[in-house]
């Protein structure tokens, strides 16, 4: 069931007395509910009301705070590059072709790259997280220091979604991150990026393939993506500036012309002017290979900054064209996955709205 703000806070006032204050009781998150009210026109006590429903999640602090284990590509790439992911996706592509073909052509975004980032973030709503997003937005904006600004921005991107949404905030589910719906989008890309598609008056990426596949195009869109051309370039490389610009390959910095003179030599003819950034991949025990990345590797690494992952999404897209093209095996057991009750935000739809 859908509620208002004023509508929960009703709901709360039943059930407070089995309410826990201790999170509302500590002083920092007595002023952020202040502020948050005061600048975004919350009706304060029923921010507390609310804020009293969170079950704080301290076990997924250990999560953010794990080291950091980069794969080499030659071990990360079986992960999405592979038979399941493949099939689910031209299923998929199948089953929706003329409403990809609209949005590809709406956003000018290549379709394969749309149904692949799907199809690595979620396996199309398979994996979208059983956390309740209220309950680990609020533990990491108050329990975890080294991140606690960021995580408050999209805590009160989140208060203005649901808002926007008219969804009860306890209902949605996502990632122990916040990340929410088939492209795990956090809060603030979500207000940014998603799209009501079909116009129901929600941007509904939990349960609605249509949003779901014109979020991700608009979101690649507005980073700066442009249909048609290559996304990437291989090269081979020499000199003592190249340590330097692997460092740099989240950044458009330079033209092919400047990195030609920084002493990398690409294996095809290129437009001097193209930009471009250097990356490396080891493609097997100790074998490095160089390439360069263009404005649609780039809008990639926007949606998730690694460049394993850009090169997966490439490379899986270009798989299930491929597969696409071809009779469907066996079509029972390569339809896609659907979204399941537990991750689902809210019931159904109400007319119209929407950080």
């Amino acid at each position: 069931m859908k509620k208002t703000f004023a509508t929960l806070a009703m709901a709360l006032t039943s059930l407070f007395a089995h309410a826990d204050e201790t999170l509302v009781a500590r002083p920092e998150v007595r002023d952020y509910l202040a502020a948050t009210a005061s600048e975004h026109g919350f009706d304060e006590a029923e921010l507390v009301n609310l804020f009293t429903r969170i079950e704080p999640k301290p076990h997924i602090l250990k999560i953010f705070d794990r080291p950091s284990t980069a794969r080499p590509w030659y071990e990360f790439r079986s992960n999405f590059i592979n038979k399941r992911r493949i099939e689910a996706g031209a299923a998929f592509w199948r089953e929706h072709e003329k409403l990809l073909e609209e949005i590809g052509n709406a956003y000018q975004v290549d379709p394969a790259v749309i149904v692949a980032i799907l199809d690595v973030e979620t396996l199309f709503g398979k994996n979208t997280g059983s956390f309740r997003v209220l309950d680990v937005l609020a533990t990491t904006a108050f329990d975890y220091p080294r991140r606690a600004d960021f995580f408050r921005k999209e805590l009160t991107e989140f208060l203005l979604l649901a808002r926007a949404e008219k969804e009860d905030p306890l209902s949605f589910r996502g990632s122990y991150a916040g990340a929410m719906g088939w492209p795990q989008f956090m809060p603030s890309s979500f207000r940014a990026f998603a799209v009501d598609w079909n116009n129901d008056g929600h941007h509904d990426i939990w349960n609605t393939p249509a949003d779901a596949m014109a979020s991700v195009a608009s979101y690649l869109s507005l980073h700066g993506w442009k249909d048609g051309g290559s996304a990437t370039a291989p090269v081979n490389v020499s000199g003592d500036r190249i340590e330097e610009l692997i460092a740099d390959k989240f950044n458009l910095h330079y033209t092919v012309g400047e990195l030609i003179d920084m002493g990398v030599a690409p294996l095809e003819q290129l437009d001097p002017a193209r930009p471009a950034l250097l990356y490396v991949l080891e493609t097997a025990p100790g074998e490095m290979k160089y390439f360069l990345g263009f404005k649609n590797f780039y809008a990639i690494t926007r949606y998730n900054k690694s460049t394993l992952y850009a090169t997966a999404v490439l490379e899986l897209a270009e798989a299930i064209r491929t597969a696409k093209a071809q009779p469907p095996a066996e079509p029972a057991s390569s339809a896609p996955v659907r979204t399941t009750a537990k991750t689902k935000p809210a019931a159904k739809k109400a007319p119209k709205k929407r950080d």
